[in-house]
């Protein structure tokens, strides 16, 4: 049996909107299913949350003994392998890190949004991952900044003001921070919990 050209053409049109939509949806899926390049093949958002839980423990432990700047130094470096994964090649942390994580989030939401047929709710809502997924990266950023002071510190006051500050960010990965202080956390100031939300949209508009 032969098709009609013009159904031929719509079966062709059809098959190439569902490859191009799968593309968005694989991205998709290596943020929140799994991704090859992840530690153990994991999602690149459960690595990201996983390694910010550390993250905030580790911050703590920092500043277990204000007096003591052996801790301080001991938990810094922790943070910075938990934060890259390139910073150390052993340590506590998934080995990748909070911050190229939430990079490769950001990224590959990018490409989930740039990919042909991908719906307007999927664009708009992979944007809104993009910029929380980078503020993130960008507040561990910061963090290394300090945790590499902490380690060049001797003296325990100066050195303790450094963690209690790394103490505060890392209980920002997460939630985010109002840094503006306009009462509400945007999606620039955003974290992991705004990645989530955003991604789980995201998911329920593809379904659609």
């Amino acid at each position: 049996m032969r098709l009609a050209p013009t159904l031929l053409a719509l079966l062709m049109a059809s098959g190439a909107e569902l490859s191009a939509q799968a593309t968005a949806q694989a991205h998709i899926a290596h943020v929140l299913t799994a991704f090859p390049g992840a530690p153990n093949g994991a999602a690149l958002l459960a690595v990201a949350e996983a390694d910010a839980a550390l993250a905030v423990e580790h911050a703590r432990l920092a500043g277990s003994n204000q007096t003591d700047v052996g801790p301080m130094v001991t938990h810094s470096r922790h943070l910075l392998r938990i934060l890259d994964g390139s910073a150390a090649p052993r340590g506590p942390g998934s080995g990748m890190g909070v911050g190229p994580a939430a990079d490769a989030i950001a990224q590959h939401i990018d490409m989930a949004a740039g990919a042909e047929g991908a719906t307007d709710l999927v664009r708009t809502h992979a944007a809104h991952v993009a910029t929380s997924a980078r503020a993130v990266s960008a507040r561990t950023a910061e963090m290394r900044t300090l945790a590499n002071r902490v380690i060049a510190e001797s003296d325990y006051v100066r050195a303790y003001e450094l963690v209690r500050q790394l103490q505060r960010l890392a209980g920002q990965l997460v939630p985010g921070a109002d840094a503006s202080g306009d009462g509400t956390i945007t999606l620039s100031e955003g974290g992991l919990a705004h990645v989530r939300t955003h991604m789980g949209l995201m998911t329920g508009a593809t379904a659609r």
